[in-house]
C-alpha cells in the first residue's frame, strides 16, 4: 500500500468514526458530564483537608501553610550543610545522615534564596494516607466512566442511541469488577512508578517497555469489563482484552493511528491557512487580525484534539465487536477494519 492509499484509508476512518458522533452527539457530551462528576467527587475528598482546623481563619496564608505542613514535612538534604552553615567553633557543619525510612515518597522542591541547599519534601503519614486514597479514588472513578462511556458507545454501534443516565446506572451494576480491576491496575502502576524510581537507565528502559506492553494487553479490558457480565476476576479480564488483541493482531495496529493521522491532515490545512493569515496580517500591517486568527485557530485545535480522543474510542469499540463477535457495525465496513488489523483464522 503506498502513501497516498494510507491517507485516503486513514482519510475513511476518520471520516467514519467522526459521522457516528455527528449521529450521536452526546457522545461528545460523555466526557464532560463525567469529568465534572469526578472534579465534583474528588472536590468533596478534598475539602476536609483544606477545611482542618489550624487555629487560623481560612483568608490567613498561616492556615494554607500549616495544611502544607500536614501533607509534607521538609528536611534538609542529607548532603547539605545544616542551618547556620557553620559551627560555634566556625568549622562547617555537616547535617546528620537522614533517618527517614528509604519507602518514605520524596519530592524534591529547590530552597528560596539563591544557592541554598535543596531540600528533601517528604510526605507525612497523613500526607500519605490521603494521596493513596485519593490515587484509588481516581482509579476506581475513571474506570468507573470509561465503563459507562463504552456501554454507551457499543449500545450506539448497535444502534440503540445513547443515554449518559443508562451508562451510569449500567456502570453501578459492574461496581464489583470496576472495584476489584482499578485495584489491580492501580497497584501495577503503581509498582512500575517505584521501580523506574529505584533502577538505573537500563533498568528504565525495561519497565518502560513492561509499563507499554501492559498498556496494549488491557487495551480491550473496558470493552470486555461491560460485555463479560458473568466474571469480575481483574486476571481474567486481562487475558481476555489479551486474546482479543492476539486473535485480531495485524500488522501495526495501525487503526489507531489511522484516525488520529485523519485529524493530523486537517491539522496540516488550518497550518496553511495560519501561515496565510500570518502573511495577510504582514502586508496589511494589521497584527489584530493574526492575533484573533491564533486564538480561533488555538482554540480549534483543542476541539479537534478533543474530538479525535472520543473517535478512537468509537474505533476502538468497532473493533472490539468486529474481533469478538464478527459484526460489521456501521458506518465501518470490512476493508475498514481489516486495513490495519487481520482476524486469525481459527486453526
Amino acid at each position: 500500500m503506498n502513501l497516498v492509499e494510507k491517507f485516503s484509508r486513514s482519510w475513511q476512518l476518520f471520516r467514519a468514526s467522526v459521522s457516528v458522533l455527528q449521529q450521536y452527539p452526546k457522545l461528545l457530551v460523555f466526557p464532560v458530564v463525567t469529568t465534572l462528576f469526578t472534579a465534583v467527587i474528588l472536590l468533596f475528598f478534598v475539602t476536609p483537608l483544606a477545611l482542618q482546623q489550624t487555629g487560623y481563619r481560612y483568608t490567613q496564608p498561616e492556615h494554607w501553610q500549616a495544611v502544607w505542613e500536614s501533607v509534607f514535612h521538609n528536611e534538609p538534604n542529607s548532603a547539605a550543610p545544616a542551618p547556620g552553615g557553620t559551627l560555634e567553633d566556625g568549622s562547617a557543619a555537616t547535617a546528620a545522615p537522614s533517618t527517614v525510612p528509604h519507602h518514605r515518597t520524596r519530592l524534591h522542591r529547590a530552597s528560596a534564596g539563591s544557592g541554598d541547599p535543596e531540600n528533601n519534601v517528604q510526605l507525612t503519614p497523613l500526607g500519605m494516607a490521603y494521596f493513596a486514597a485519593a490515587y484509588l479514588l481516581s482509579m476506581i472513578l475513571a474506570t468507573y466512566f470509561n465503563v459507562a462511556f463504552y456501554h454507551e458507545i457499543l449500545a450506539s454501534l448497535r444502534g440503540d442511541g445513547v443515554s449518559i443516565r443508562r451508562g451510569l446506572q449500567y456502570a453501578l451494576t459492574r461496581w464489583q469488577a470496576i472495584l476489584l480491576w482499578a485495584s489491580f491496575a492501580g497497584l501495577v502502576g503503581l509498582v512500575i512508578r517505584q521501580l523506574e524510581e529505584r533502577v538505573g537507565i537500563i533498568g528504565k528502559l525495561v519497565l518502560s517497555l513492561v509499563g507499554t506492553a501492559w498498556s496494549v494487553a488491557s487495551i480491550f479490558v473496558i470493552p470486555v469489563v461491560v460485555t463479560d457480565t458473568e466474571s469480575v476476576n481483574p486476571f481474567h479480564m486481562l487475558k481476555k482484552s489479551a486474546m482479543t488483541l492476539k486473535q485480531t493482531w495485524g500488522e501495526a495496529l495501525i487503526g489507531f493511528a489511522g484516525v488520529r493521522l485523519g485529524g493530523v491532515v486537517l491539522m496540516l490545512a488550518s497550518l496553511v491557512f495560519l501561515g496565510l493569515a500570518l502573511a495577510v496580517s504582514v502586508v496589511t500591517e494589521n497584527f489584530w487580525f493574526i492575533g484573533v486568527t491564533g486564538a480561533f485557530w488555538f482554540a480549534g485545535m483543542i476541539v479537534l484534539n478533543y474530538v479525535l480522543s472520543v473517535a478512537n474510542h468509537v474505533y476502538r469499540c468497532a473493533l472490539f465487536l468486529y474481533s469478538t463477535e464478527q459484526t460489521i457495525v456501521q458506518p465501518y465496513n470490512l476493508e475498514m477494519l481489516q486495513m490495519a488489523w487481520k482476524m486469525k483464522k481459527a486453526k
